[in-house]
């Protein structure tokens, strides 16, 4: 508390109260870069236990909320692709019998607890990512081109071995080499580092890029997250492929259209809106999810998109910090601030992809 004093034109003396209970934090030391103790720039900087007695505590939301978004965007790249491309391969090609086998298997992921995920990718994941690093790089790239090869393959084969194994169950011959592929890449992954990183991906990483490779990361997060979202995203998708009236694809087809046309220029089309809403309710769960990114990550507030770094995101931060700040301070105040943001973040992600999917079906369904 304090006071001021003024003095207006004509003698007149005004006293005035000044109460601040919390002055050392303002919206600019909030999100701006500041000066602090010790360091040689301004910095955005959280650090709300001072490390001596006579520091002040650094509160700045800006590494939390680019956490925040970090953590959802390497989630989100694992499990948009692999979401949407499954639901649309298993609502519109795969024969009934084995959908009805397979959609029901994929949304019981959905039931794991996401501190049994957290668990396992800070304490299992995380060394084994570390260990085989260049492998687990190499294994999408290798996934890839063995499913194009076996494809190849499959189309060289005489059209009576073909057809001896219907459409709709031809899933179950790609199964083994989605499953080997990926390990041989990781089994494989001393081979790929001595060859493409000097035998060390890590030092590569720091000398070539400037990255200290940090065993609990984005990657991580993403892999165990990703997990956790792909249900949500793969069944509303296909529920929204499959909800695509049987009329339409029948008269493309009738008109001359392949399937794979059909797909692209009018059941996807028609089925947009639908997994717009997926992917955004995929990514609303991505920003709000604590327990994985709460034990996958080193939990250091840092600002950057290195997916070989650690992240501290807003709902972590929460988690951490709130059992111990005191009822009233500063911090505390501050990490209630941090709740507000971060339902300021989900609710205008959900407004937009609202507006966004009220629009696609008007649109799509006015032609």
């Amino acid at each position: 508390d304090g006071a001021a004093l003024a003095v207006r034109v004509g003698g007149t003396v005004h006293h005035y109260r000044v109460r601040n209970p919390h002055p050392e934090v303002s919206l600019t030391s909030l999100w701006a870069a500041a000066w602090h103790p010790d360091y040689p720039a301004p910095a955005r900087v959280w650090q709300s236990s001072p490390a001596g007695a006579g520091d002040e505590p650094k509160l700045n939301l800006a590494p939390l909320a680019l956490g925040t978004f970090k953590a959802a965007l390497y989630s989100m790249l694992f499990a948009a692709p692999l979401g949407v491309l499954a639901a649309v391969y298993t609502a519109y090609f795969m024969a009934r019998p084995l959908r009805r086998v397979v959609k029901p298997g994929i949304e019981l992921m959905e039931a794991v607890p996401t501190v049994v995920l957290g668990f396992i990718a800070g304490l299992w994941l995380a060394p084994r990512v570390e260990q085989a690093l260049a492998g687990v790089l190499a294994a999408p790239l290798v996934l890839v081109a063995g499913v194009v090869a076996l494809g190849a393959l499959w189309s060289s084969l005489p059209g009576r071995w073909r057809r001896r194994v219907p459409l709709g169950y031809r899933p179950l011959l790609m199964l083994p080499v989605v499953a080997l592929l990926p390990w041989a890449s990781v089994s494989a992954s001393p081979l790929i580092e001595a060859a493409c990183f000097g035998g060390d991906v890590s030092g590569w990483l720091e000398r070539e890029f400037g990255i200290a490779y940090q065993q609990r990361n984005a990657l991580v997060v993403g892999m165990a997250m990703g997990f956790a979202v792909l249900p949500t995203v793969f069944s509303i998708t296909e529920d929204a492929i499959f909800s695509v009236p049987r009329s339409l694809s029948d008269g493309s087809l009738a008109l001359g259209a392949t399937r794979w046309q059909t797909l692209t220029g009018v059941v996807l089309s028609t089925a947009s809106p639908g997994i717009f809403s997926a992917l955004m309710i995929g990514l609303g769960r991505a920003i709000g999810e604590t327990m994985i990114v709460l034990m996958a990550t080193g939990n250091t507030p840092i600002l950057d998109l290195d997916p070989f770094t650690g992240l501290r995101s807003l709902s972590a931060n929460i988690a951490m910090e709130a059992p111990e700040s005191i009822v009233g301070s500063t911090h505390f105040r501050v990490l209630f601030l941090a709740a507000l943001l971060l339902f300021a973040f989900t609710f205008v992600i959900n407004t937009l992809a609202e507006l966004v999917r009220q629009r696609l079906r008007y649109r799509y369904a006015a032609g």
